[in-house]
């Protein structure tokens, strides 16, 4: 991997992976052994209902998902913890709890919450997202999951990635639970604000638009942004990329 020039890389710190919304672990198969060759640990999370985990959906909770990361964390310190998408809600109210053991926070095409709001309420600003076309729900009156029309997938995910892999994620697509989309997040300026974050721009992203990421930087402390012209997956269409900028501050 190359540094690029006045990049600082970190060296041998946990690296902790956490993926978004209707994916799972697997979407950072590409990019951990690049960050594992550079000398870190890294683990991936797949949280509560998402791959093979069948949870309940009516179980699922957004603390649920915080409860799982904290303890794959558990005793380590100095770690770099990195969200994809809804994981950012997730990450945040990680962050909020142990703020202290994490080195980084980096939000990758990730919502980027204030205290008090959700990731449901932050969607209704995006003007430019697809999702919402493709949005479905088998019961809505009763909350029922929500999942993405198998048409919509790609267009929402992965517009350039290969057919391979946008048929991947169509056959792996599940439902996920509306309670962690809905709940807002608790953040104080002691805790979550105190956390150093880093944000990766995906300036193709039709799922949370290029308008919306920048939006939500623009109120938060923010240290670093970085830009990608790619589609809401990098790890899949630019795994190198996103990698040397996972590891820089």
């Amino acid at each position: 991997m190359n540094q690029q020039q006045n990049q600082t890389l970190t060296m041998n710190q946990p690296i902790i992976l956490v993926h978004g919304a209707w994916m799972d672990a697997s979407a950072w198969a590409q990019v951990t052994p690049l960050l594992e060759q550079e000398g870190h640990s890294v683990t991936t999370v797949n949280l509560p209902g998402h791959g093979a985990d069948n949870t309940p959906y009516e179980q699922i909770q957004l603390a649920s998902y915080v409860e799982v990361v904290k303890n794959v964390i558990g005793g380590q310190t100095n770690v770099i913890l990195v969200g994809h998408s809804m994981a950012g809600m997730v990450i945040s109210q990680v962050a909020e709890a142990i703020p202290t053991q994490l080195n980084r926070l980096v939000y990758v095409a990730a919502y980027l919450p204030q205290n008090g709001e959700s990731l449901y309420g932050l969607s209704q600003q995006d003007k430019d997202s697809h999702i919402g076309k493709f949005w479905r729900q088998d019961d809505p009156a009763h909350y029922s999951p929500a999942y993405i029309a198998a048409e919509g997938i790609a267009e929402c995910f992965c517009a350039d990635c290969d057919e391979a892999t946008a048929q991947h994620l169509i056959d792996t697509h599940k439902p996920d639970a509306l309670a962690p989309l809905a709940t807002p997040v608790s953040l104080t300026d002691d805790a979550f604000g105190s956390v150093k974050k880093v944000y990766i721009h995906t300036e193709q992203d039709n799922a949370v638009s290029f308008y919306l990421q920048q939006l939500m930087v623009s109120r938060s402390n923010v240290g670093t942004v970085f830009s990608l012209p790619t589609s809401h997956s990098p790890f899949f269409s630019q795994p190198t990329a996103l990698a040397n900028l996972i590891l820089t501050e």
